[in-house]
């Protein structure tokens, strides 16, 4: 039986951002049997559902604990869609349905808020595992940048785990540059 030792580790991550001013590629459509629902309080549960799916299992639920669990993504989708700069325009629900009479099952979420009048950030942008490599995050990234648009926002950032290649890749392909390096401190168990 081993035994378990908490200790502190740093992870690296890039601030990224985009120029809304340029134009932006083309972010396609979805594919069939998947839908996208604009930001409304009813759907709320849906966020937090997508949310676990997409971060639970990930790197990113050791660097933010929160993302670990369904009370957590809740705690967090409570707090991002209480603040005054959440931005609804970019916050969108992506839903799977498997045939038309199955229930639609919550598989994506992105969330905005504004930085400041001009500014934006892209919260959480996630995918459930057993729906990625369909277009579907490049896609809800372009329904958060329109909204982002509309509500009158020029720059947009995200971060992103360094090691999180697939996500540096995806943001890069659409234009994001990176602007900063910042490192996370995170709790971590050693064996």
């Amino acid at each position: 039986m081993g035994t378990q030792v908490m200790g502190l580790t740093y992870f690296k991550r890039y601030r990224m951002q985009l120029d809304l001013r340029r134009p932006q590629p083309a972010f396609g459509d979805l594919p069939a049997g998947y839908t996208v629902r604009p930001w409304d309080e009813a759907c709320l549960q849906g966020h937090v559902e997508a949310k676990y799916r997409a971060f639970s299992e990930e790197m990113d639920a050791l660097v933010f604990p929160s993302l670990s669990s369904r009370e957590g993504c809740l705690r967090l989708m409570r707090e991002i869609s209480a603040r005054r700069e959440f931005v609804p325009q970019a916050t969108w629900l992506l839903q799977y349905r498997g045939s038309p009479d199955a229930r639609p099952i919550p598989c994506g979420t992105i969330q905005g808020i504004r930085i400041d009048p001009l500014n934006g950030s892209v919260q959480n942008v996630g995918i459930a595992p057993e729906h990625r490599g369909r277009g579907l995050g490049t896609y809800l990234l372009g329904r958060s940048l329109a909204g982002f648009r509309h509500a009158g926002v020029r720059w947009v950032q995200l971060e992103v785990t360094a090691r999180n290649q697939a996500a540096h890749r995806l943001y890069r392909r659409l234009g994001f540059r990176r602007i900063k390096v910042v490192y996370k401190t995170a709790q971590v168990a050693f064996a």
